[in-house]
């Protein structure tokens, strides 16, 4: 196996237990830094809906929506890998806040960031600047689009 996303199982059972498993960690994860745990649902049911349509348009436009689960899976399986390694930073920052939680919380980031880029550019066969300039709207249409339509309700 050559660590392609494309070579995942077509399984939409794994798809669905790393979906709940990306709900449950993004909502704990939420719920600490919001505080409201009924705003906390609601955006992180926005991202999960804007990362699934996100992921379902470039699909489309690249005529690969075919490959939809094992893509989408490969998404939300990496964001739980990277979440696993999060949670404990976010105590860490949260409970001391000393700068090198900081630096290995951004250090995570760029992880999932670079993760994200990889994926798309092995599905869509683009070069690195393509998928990294993809990479970067995913990320606002997703985490920041939820948050600002999330400030609007």
């Amino acid at each position: 196996m050559s660590n392609e996303p494309l070579e995942l199982p077509r399984s939409v059972g794994l798809f669905r237990k790393n979906l709940l498993l990306y709900f449950v960690v993004g909502y704990l994860l939420q719920a600490n830094m919001i505080d409201d745990p009924f705003e906390s649902l609601y955006e992180i049911g926005l991202q999960i809906v804007f990362m699934l349509m996100f992921i379902g348009i470039m699909l489309f436009l690249n005529k690969t929506l075919y490959v939809y689960v094992q893509i989408t899976t490969a998404f939300i399986l990496s964001a739980n890998i990277v979440s696993a390694f999060i949670v404990p930073v976010m105590v860490w920052l949260t409970v001391t806040e000393d700068p090198y939680s900081y630096y290995l919380f951004f250090l995570l980031l760029a992880w999932y960031y670079a993760i994200v880029s990889y994926i798309i550019k092995h599905t869509l066969v683009i070069n690195l600047p393509a998928s990294m300039v993809l990479a970067l709207f995913y990320f606002i249409a997703t985490y920041l689009g939820a948050f600002a339509i999330g400030q609007v309700i």
